[in-house]
């Protein structure tokens, strides 16, 4: 939707809210309803603000201490919230409303450096000094439960309901189990503007994942993200819920896996060539700098504590720092020919902020390619038992390995190392400091 076809819409009487939007450390969206009429007369031109403790903040929405963009000390004062109109979009599942995202800047128009957002712009501008481009698909798995999101949280979780009761993994007569509510959520997305590819069961009980064709870096973020949110508030809305959370029970945890490529100012796949595989010199390159850099960027990939449950040898979440051509047992799987040639890193899981790990994906990315980093032999065969290095097996050693690492301070900066530093540090502290369930039933009687 652009602008002109939002002043009809509202004039009409079918849209009166705009939902601006930005995206936090934890990869959701936070922002205001306006009605249309002001985003219109006031935002459009003007933009909106907002507080800068919502990248100060943790998942509760606590402030805490530790940023030195926010805090009580600086007043936990506003930042603007610029629109982007190229996102403008309406939102079906939503009587009368459109969306669109926006940027964080300071008032005196600079970036604010820690916002997901931004940080992605700055990596994609690097590629664009060569003429080049990015091309992004994510894949979210998430698990559909039969119970409301306020039944789940009164029963603390427990005994829940899965929608599908046994692995329904590309199974047709699982998923049309729960068809009504996937071809809402796939409906309600391509009215959105998403091309919708595909929906297919998973093994986890009442696991699903519905795929989107690949599009720019940044659009396919944004798509994630309103996605995510929006599959959240049609679930609610059918009286269910949803959680991509990385691993939600001891089955099979739900994955994102990130494919990526690189295209010139033509559009013509430059990963691609006459080298094994049929990848380019680049393409060598690019894939070396992943694995080099896999272990000092996992944070980005793998932000919190539940993450790491998914690192399970023989589970489909990848242990080894393996690359392989079409080996779902290395972190990063080759997948594709020619203009379709792609990396697919397997290291995330559905609790990804998509902006920070493609961001990722590029810094390592470049970094083999300005230093032309010799790729390792395919790998071949099982890479969990390979005795390859491992992604890291708890956000406090891959903390450590993001404070310790110099591409991250340089091609990130200081105050970006330091602000997601935070973050992993508080996520720590609140984990240390919680008593568990399973504490409960080991030691409640019998210690």
């Amino acid at each position: 939707m652009d602008v002109g076809e939002l002043h009809d819409e509202v004039r009409a009487g079918r849209i009166d809210t705009v939902l601006l939007a930005v995206v936090d450390m934890q990869g959701r969206l936070q922002g205001k309803r306006l009605s249309a009429r002001y985003f219109l007369e006031e935002v459009l031109d003007h933009a909106s603000e907002g507080c800068n403790y919502l990248l100060a903040v943790d998942i509760d929405m606590n402030t805490v201490d530790g940023y030195a963009m926010s805090s009580w000390e600086r007043g936990y004062g506003d930042f603007v919230m610029k629109p982007d109109l190229s996102t403008l979009r309406r939102v079906p599942w939503q009587e009368g409303t459109a969306l669109l995202m926006a940027d964080l800047v300071w008032e005196d128009g600079s970036d604010v450096t820690a916002s997901p957002r931004q940080i992605l712009r700055r990596q994609l501008a690097r590629l664009q000094e060569r003429d080049w481009g990015a091309f992004v698909g994510t894949e979210l798995e998430f698990v559909v439960y039969d119970d409301t999101y306020e039944d789940a949280w009164r029963r603390g979780y427990r005994d829940l309901a899965p929608a599908n009761l046994y692995n329904v993994d590309y199974s047709l007569l699982g998923t049309a189990r729960i068809e009504p509510l996937l071809r809402r959520i796939r409906l309600g997305m391509e009215g959105a503007g998403m091309y919708v590819e595909s929906a297919k069961g998973e093994c986890n009980l009442g696991q699903h994942e519905i795929a989107f064709r690949y599009a720019d870096a940044l659009a396919s973020c944004d798509n994630h993200s309103i996605y995510k949110n929006g599959a959240k508030e049609i679930a609610s809305q059918e009286g269910r819920s949803i959680t991509f959370m990385a691993k939600p029970n001891e089955r099979e945890g739900n994955s994102c896996h990130i494919h990526i490529s690189l295209r010139n100012g033509d559009g013509e796949p430059i990963m691609a060539g006459s080298e094994p595989h049929g990848l380019s010199g680049i393409g060598q390159h690019f894939i070396a700098g992943q694995l080099a850099f896999m272990r000092e960027l996992t944070l980005l990939y793998a932000p919190n504590i539940n993450s790491y449950k998914r690192y399970v040898p023989g589970s489909f979440a990848p242990t080894a720092i393996k690359w392989g051509v079409d080996n779902r047992s290395c972190a990063l799987r080759l997948v594709g020919h020619g203009q379709s040639l792609r990396i697919e890193n397997r290291v995330p899981g559905g609790d990804v902020n998509p902006y920070l790990a493609v961001s990722a994906l590029i810094v390592a990315g470049l970094y083999g390619i300005e230093h032309e980093l010799p790729l390792e032999e395919a790998f071949t065969g099982n890479a969990y038992v390979s005795g390859a290095d491992t992604v890291p097996p708890t956000l406090r050693e891959a903390l450590g390995l993001w404070e310790g690492s110099e591409l991250a301070r340089t091609a990130f900066g200081e105050d970006v190392v330091a602000h997601y530093a935070n973050n992993a540090r508080v996520e720590l502290a609140a984990f240390d400091a919680a008593v568990t369930d399973w504490e409960l039933f080991r030691g409640f009687e019998r210690m």
